[in-house]
């Protein structure tokens, strides 16, 4: 199925008694088998540790003692303070050692927690590499219930962090079962709550560094990078005042002293002098997270520098581009599409004002080199070439504080036409993580930038974060990002403007995948009437809500009625974009599948060969869709007693998915379960005529 403009198509379910599965429904089977698994199990990026880092002895302490008493761990603390630095100096403190029965871990999971989507993301993840049976790359809640199911039950040692809890009430659903004591939970949070305590855990304040800590991290990193000279022990009292002791600005101001040559001395007199910009660029009055005005300060002289050194005059854009998405990290390569080559080409100063209106291209090599030099003082961070980039909270507001108003929208709307770029067109679970960091990046940009996202037409990036929930399973999630905005675009843009009605139908489908199946039906008549009204009963999006409109009557049990509006929708299709669409085809083999939940199998197969035929000269053997189509017809072909043909089939579909997607693809093993279920059938039909 395809999306246009907001509307999501909802798969075909397959009918009840239905124990060949076909790929485009709901109902998958798999295999309970128990295949080999490549220990150790690591899922997640673990943060490198930061140059010149310090345990943090107190509580690291804190918290080995915790882990020996069985009781997991919450770091809590405001921003900055170096909370994730700390819990991932205790994992990999823990993965490192020499893997035992006693010691080591055989299972490490590295969860972001902002959203619960990402952490049943990184447990599904877990469960696809533990080869878990029953995991489906289509629902990710199922898989991820699966691993924690595991972990509660498995005599292997694990380790799950659960990296900054925003919602310390929703996580609870999903926090693993340390009671069997082979296992550890590791939690940061800027949340002071009481529900992130009991049930054997126990709460850590990570403070900002003591005075001690701040000597030592400026004297080992100077030191370390081959500056010892800068560092001025006379002035390490005003250093740790000026900063505050905040991990986050005492790295700031160490990464300025060695890249500018600075002693510790001419560094604190340069931030002093900094002092004149802030009441014009970031007032005390809009530091909300108590950071303090020389945090920023810091933050402003690292800024300066980076302009000095940037010869491709793209640091500054890019920064203030990267200010708007996830501060847990935004995929590296969003800065290298088409979208936001074409902005930063226009974003940057001219070399000459006689030159401001010619605008030479934005190189990938240009981009790398800027990114370079932002990691070099430490205004983002990333640990390997494909890890996330992410930049500190605190860094990303003081760069938007510093946006001009009047250019926030494009910039907006460049960093969505990259997000929107970036997404993949098959949701598979190689890209579940890819998915899950698309949808908290919109999230993310679309709060700190709403409206603009929302005039004069809704993004496609915020429509598709829906259908993205949906694909990876995660129906309630789905349905509540559905709800909020049919809630805002109603308040927002009136009950007839076309956004309004095509989140209204996508809310629809949501009711219908998490099995509210009567209020799909409800408000999708509804609907239909509002579509036909305001955009046409021609329009595509109508024909595309009359398409989700059958597949709700299949889901209420109503089969005859839902290949009734299959029959009339198709001719409608034929009619409108002709016989050979990509649409029409889809409806042509929806009502082929409707054919056969009603019992008419033979008028099930003969369509589904002809849909076949129309695919494979169409879109080619190998395309995904052909599979799909010549799987479905290897089902029809066992509904309708044609055992050996649907066995023939279905060992030839399982050689293409094995060839085009891999035999470990969740899918290629589905086939080949089917092919198993046939071969089965065939030799208990064999042994009946004997």
């Amino acid at each position: 199925m395809t999306e246009r403009f907001g509307r999501r198509q909802v798969s075909q379910r397959g009918h009840a008694g239905r124990d060949l599965v076909q790929i485009a429904g709901d109902q998958h089977v798999y295999p309970a088998a128990d295949p080999v698994v490549e220990w150790p199990v690591w899922v997640g990026e673990v943060p490198k540790l930061a140059t010149a880092f310090q345990p943090r002895k107190r509580v690291s302490g804190q918290a080995r003692k915790a882990y020996q008493a069985g009781r997991d761990v919450v770091l809590s603390g405001s921003g900055g303070v170096g909370k994730s630095q700390l819990a991932a100096f205790l994992a990999r403190e823990l993965r490192d050692q020499k893997r035992t029965k006693r010691t080591g871990l055989d299972v490490l999971v590295w969860a972001p927690a902002a959203g619960i989507d990402q952490v049943i993301t990184a447990y599904a993840e877990a469960a696809a590499q533990l080869r878990l049976p029953g995991v489906s790359d289509d629902n990710q809640v199922a898989a991820a219930r699966a691993f924690l199911a595991w972990l509660g039950g498995t005599r292997r040692r694990w380790m799950v962090v659960l990296d900054n809890i925003a919602d310390p009430a929703a996580v609870q659903e999903w926090w693993p079962d340390t009671g069997s004591g082979r296992g550890w939970v590791v939690a940061a949070t800027r949340r002071d709550h009481a529900m992130l305590s009991g049930q054997r855990r126990i709460v850590l304040e990570v403070g900002t560094y003591t005075k001690e800590e701040v000597a030592a991290y400026v004297r080992r990193r100077l030191t370390d990078a081959g500056y010892a000279s800068l560092y001025d022990p006379g002035h390490a009292g005003e250093l740790t005042r000026d900063l505050g002791r905040l991990p986050l600005a005492v790295g700031h101001a160490a990464a300025y002293m060695i890249n500018k040559r600075c002693t510790t001395g001419d560094y604190l007199a340069r931030l002093r002098r900094a002092d004149v910009r802030l009441a014009e660029l970031l007032p005390a009055g809009a530091d909300t997270e108590n950071y303090g005005i020389p945090v920023t300060t810091s933050l402003l002289l690292s800024l300066d520098a980076v302009e000095e050194a940037d010869t491709t005059r793209l640091a500054r854009p890019l920064l203030q581009l990267a200010s708007l998405t996830d501060p847990l990290g935004h995929p590296g390569r969003l800065w290298t599409t088409t979208d936001a080559l074409s902005h930063l080409r226009t974003a940057r100063p001219p070399r000459r004002r006689w030159l401001r209106r010619a605008y030479p291209p934005v190189t990938i090599e240009q981009v790398h080199s800027a990114l370079e030099l932002l990691r070099t003082y430490a205004l983002i961070t990333q640990d390997t070439a494909d890890a996330p980039i992410r930049m500190h909270a605190l860094t990303a507001r003081a760069v938007r504080e510093s946006i001009v108003p009047g250019r926030l929208p494009a910039m907006a709307k460049a960093v969505a036409a990259a997000l929107a770029g970036l997404w993949p067109s098959h949701h598979v679970y190689e890209t579940w993580e890819l998915s899950a960091l698309l949808r908290a990046n919109t999230v993310h940009l679309d709060a700190c930038t709403r409206p603009v996202l929302w005039v004069p037409a809704v993004h496609v990036c915020i429509r598709r974060v829906s259908r993205s929930l949906t694909e990876a399973g995660l129906y309630r999630q789905a349905l509540a990002y559905d709800e909020a905005m049919v809630a805002y675009c109603q308040a927002n843009l009136g009950a007839d403007n076309p956004d309004t009605l095509h989140a209204r139908s996508s809310l629809a489908a949501s009711y219908g995948a998490v099995g509210r199946s009567g209020e799909a039906l409800e408000s999708g008549e509804r609907l239909l009437a509002d579509f036909e009204r305001v955009l046409g009963a021609d329009d595509p999006d109508t024909l595309g809500l009359r398409h989700n409109l059958a597949n709700f009557h299949d889901q209420a049990g109503r089969h005859q009625e839902g290949l009734e509006l299959r029959k009339r929708l198709l001719a409608d299709y034929e009619r409108v974009l002709g016989p050979d669409h990509p649409d029409t085809l889809c409806a042509r083999g929806d009502l082929a599948g409707s054919y056969g939940a009603v019992g008419r199998t033979k008028k099930s197969v003969n369509l589904y060969e002809r849909v076949l035929d129309q695919h494979e000269r169409m879109l080619g053997p190998d395309h995904p869709d052909t599979l799909r189509v010549r799987h479905n017809l290897a089902v029809a072909y066992g509904e309708a007693g044609r055992v050996q043909d649907a066995t023939e089939l279905l060992e030839q579909v399982a050689e293409d998915y094995d060839r085009v997607l891999g035999s470990d693809h969740p899918t290629t093993v589905n086939v080949r379960y089917n092919l198993a279920l046939s071969l089965v059938r065939e030799l208990d039909d064999l042994l009946g005529d004997d």
